[in-house]
Formats: structure tokens, sequence, C-alpha cells
């Protein structure tokens, strides 16, 4: 899972809290975790969280609690057992892929990473983000989308 600043996480959150009462039920943030392929049920949730609802601090903490360095336990650095880090990393970027590539074609155009964006509360038309752009600066071969090596390449080099 790509990192993500406070003030992305902060869209997300408001996206999520539907009764605007400061506060992210299990349920929704399980709706959330289901858009992007992480199944868990409620009540998994909520022994993994220990309470019904976080607050945005909680949330940000949750975050930071899934995300690669959190999952690694080791800061993302290589397991001692050897380059067991390595497939972790890989696996987790293989997932990530899949959640982009909604065709499961192997690629990624403009329209699925626009679509991504949208469900997680990161992309609206007056966000001056341009799909396009963003696919090109990685983009290797000039197709206009990303395949996973593209992808793999733009996640190493952006969230190092």
């Amino acid at each position: 899972m790509p990192r993500l600043g406070t003030g992305d996480l902060r869209r997300i959150f408001e996206n999520l809290d539907k009764n605007g009462d400061g506060q992210v039920s299990l349920e929704e943030l399980n709706w959330l975790l289901e858009k992007i392929s992480v199944h868990h049920s409620v009540d998994e949730l909520e022994l993994f969280i220990g309470k019904p609802s976080l607050d945005f601090d909680e949330f940000l903490h949750f975050y930071v609690s899934i995300s690669w360095e959190g999952t690694t336990g080791n800061g993302g650095s290589e397991s001692p057992e050897g380059n067991e880090g390595d497939d972790d990393q890989e696996t987790d970027l293989a997932e990530a892929f899949k959640v982009f590539d909604l065709n499961n074609d192997g690629f990624i155009s403009c329209d699925e990473l626009q679509s991504v964006l949208s469900k997680l509360g990161l992309w609206n038309e007056g966000s001056g983000r341009d799909c396009n752009s963003m696919i090109r600066a990685y983009d290797t071969d000039s197709d206009g989308r990303l395949d996973f090596e593209e992808f793999k390449s733009m996640m190493l080099i952006t969230f190092a």
C-alpha cells in the first residue's frame, strides 16, 4: 500500500465518516478495506482495533499499522533469513497492482487509476491532478499505461 500524506488520509477519513460525527465505524472502515481488496470481517477488525469506531488520530495509527513498514515489522528492511522481506514486498506490490488493474488485463490505464483514486476519495475534477501525466512519468515503453514492472518502479521510487 503506498504511503499517503495526512491531507489525503484526512479526505479519506471525512469521506468514510458519513454521519459527520468525527468517528469512522468499523463497518465504514471495512467498506474501504473491501474496496482495496483487503477482506476482514467486522468482528476481526474489532479484535484488531479493540473498539467499535476510530477518531482521526486512531485512523492514522491504524493506517500506519497496516502500511508496508507497519506490516513488515522491521521498517521494510530485509529479514534475517535473507531476501524474504523482498518477497513480501513483491507480494505487496502485486496485490496493490491488482487493486488498480480493474479489468485484469495486466496494465493500469488512466481510467483505472482515476477510478481507484476516486474510490479512495483522492480524486476529483478540481484536484488539478492529471492521470495521463502521472502515468507518463513511469511509462518507460510509452504505451500510455503501466505494466507491473513500471508500477513497481513507480512505487519503489515514489514511496521508498
